[in-house]
């Protein structure tokens, strides 16, 4: 007999789960029951069997177990699905964890060529590539975010993260030495 398929799961259930993560420690086991959540999802769930293998892939990320979360961010990529972050950016972080730059870039590479998803994965990728001294890619990847974002009509949220995204250029902007330019003074104005 197969293993049986669940009809959903719900933002509130990942949300639980992964604060559970935070609270307990257990971010290799929440990783693993993500996982399992995703294997067994159905197409009519709340939250997407790639968001599903994403967010198992964080927690495998915070585990420190960076190997585990390029598998998972593998599986949301050729699984193809939408997710907050997109997979290509993440499985970069973890790879530049790992000390694969080459491959780290080639994601990159991948993603500047491919339709990008939101704010959120320009913020990864640029305090990814903060993280590790790539001052310029960081400055660049937060202005082609902060650029894409410019000017369009957006909800309180996405307003927000504009904002973070930003911040996060301007300290990136300060540490290059660069002088303030437009977008620098957007923080003054908003």
């Amino acid at each position: 007999m197969g293993a049986m398929r669940l009809t959903r799961v719900t933002t509130a259930e990942l949300d639980r789960l992964e604060f559970h993560a935070v609270r307990s420690g257990e971010h290799s086991r929440i990783a693993a029951q993500l996982l399992d959540l995703a294997n067994r999802v159905d197409a009519g769930s709340e939250v997407t069997r790639a968001e599903l293998f994403v967010r198992a892939g964080e927690q495998w990320e915070i585990a420190q177990e960076f190997e585990r979360a390029c598998a998972a961010y593998q599986r949301a990529m050729d699984d193809g699905g939408p997710t907050v972050v997109d997979a290509h950016a993440l499985s970069a972080g973890a790879l530049l964890q790992l000390d694969e730059r080459e491959l780290a870039y080639e994601h990159l590479k991948r993603l500047e060529s491919a339709d990008r998803s939101g704010l959120s994965t320009f913020i990864h990728v640029a305090e990814a590539l903060y993280a590790h001294d790539d001052l310029e890619g960081a400055e660049r990847w937060a202005t082609l975010g902060a650029r894409d974002a410019e000017g369009q009509k957006s909800s309180a949220y996405a307003r927000d993260l504009f904002l973070e995204l930003l911040r996060i250029r301007f300290r990136i902007r300060t540490d290059l030495g660069l002088p303030e330019d437009d977008l620098d003074l957007r923080l003054d104005q908003e």
